[in-house]
């Protein structure tokens, strides 16, 4: 049996599949489709972050292939239904990187309510900006608005209360019944409820039909003026010439937006030169922590089903 890993991997987790199988490690093979596509005939199982595309091509130049590992837990670049299809199973690393996200969330949010932190050139330089940067926020006592409500909105909804936020949280797939509701504390709403009253709002939803520009030019309108918005979902869910827009104009206060419609992100983008805006490359769950977790999550149970598979 062969395992193939496509992009980053922790050293230690690759050490311990290799002392089990034969392990081909390579992370720039992302970058090289002609070469993955080769290199991914021999192999039983196939690592991959976020970038590798598993489609049908690569699953049909991989007739052994049993198990994609995904090191993270978004499935937008792995074909689900073409492995069901082919009996290859996919297995994320639910969790492993949870902790990360959620503060991620609360740590952007707070700065950017604050405003202060990006400016630390004029300090130095002796023009001490003090008057312009007396006016930031504090996160307490504030609302934060989750738009989804799994296991990492709950995180951030810990995070929040911990620091004296109100939460509030709209998730369609979570009944009105569900003792989550009473179990949290946090109080169920629509969609536009939860615009209107949350300071900070934070995306927590996958991309999918249902989900494309959810967050468009009507949603920031019926946002709270001066609203924070965070988005480490999915590139997609934000319309990003409209958030753009909307921070020009002040409408919305401030935006952290770690994922977008084009990773890398493309050049002329919209966001590119926005005010009060966090932009980063994808890492919101990306930790020298959560990667030890991730890592060995994946290689676990890799490992594990692999063991147990008829040969």
């Amino acid at each position: 049996m062969t395992v193939l890993i496509s992009e980053f991997m922790d050293e230690g987790a690759v050490a311990a599949l290799a002392a089990q199988f034969a392990t081909d490690y390579d992370p720039d093979l992302v970058d090289d489709r002609a070469a993955l596509l080769a290199r991914v005939a021999g192999a039983t199982a196939l690592i991959v972050r976020n970038r590798t595309q598993v489609d049908g091509a690569v699953l049909d130049a991989a007739p052994l292939l049993r198990v994609v590992g995904r090191l993270g837990v978004g499935l937008d670049n792995i074909d689900v239904a073409a492995c069901a299809a082919r009996g290859v199973a996919v297995i994320p690393a639910t969790g492993a990187n949870a902790l990360a996200v959620a503060e991620y969330v609360i740590g952007t949010a707070m700065a950017l309510l604050r405003q202060a932190y990006t400016r630390s050139g004029e300090t130095a330089a002796g023009a001490w900006p003090r008057g312009a940067l007396s006016n930031g926020r504090e996160i307490g006592g504030k609302t934060l608005g989750l738009i989804g409500f799994g296991g990492i909105g709950q995180l951030c909804a810990n995070l929040a209360r911990g620091l004296g936020m109100q939460v509030v949280a709209h998730d369609p797939l979570l009944p009105a019944d569900s003792p989550l509701w009473a179990q949290t504390g946090v109080g169920r709403r629509s969609l536009e409820a939860l615009l209107a009253e949350s300071d900070v709002v934070s995306l927590h939803v996958p991309l999918t039909p249902a989900t494309r520009n959810l967050i468009d030019a009507a949603a920031l309108a019926r946002m709270r003026a001066g609203a924070i918005l965070v988005n480490t979902s999915r590139g997609g869910i934000v319309d990003e010439t409209a958030l753009a827009a909307a921070l020009r104009c002040g409408r919305v206060g401030g935006a952290a937006i770690d994922v977008f419609e084009q990773e890398p992100l493309g050049a002329g983008s919209a966001l590119a030169d926005a005010p009060n805006a966090i932009l980063t490359p994808h890492i919101a769950g990306v930790t020298s922590e959560s990667n030890l977790r991730v890592s060995g999550l994946i290689a676990e149970r890799v490992a594990a089903l692999l063991r147990t598979a008829p040969q």
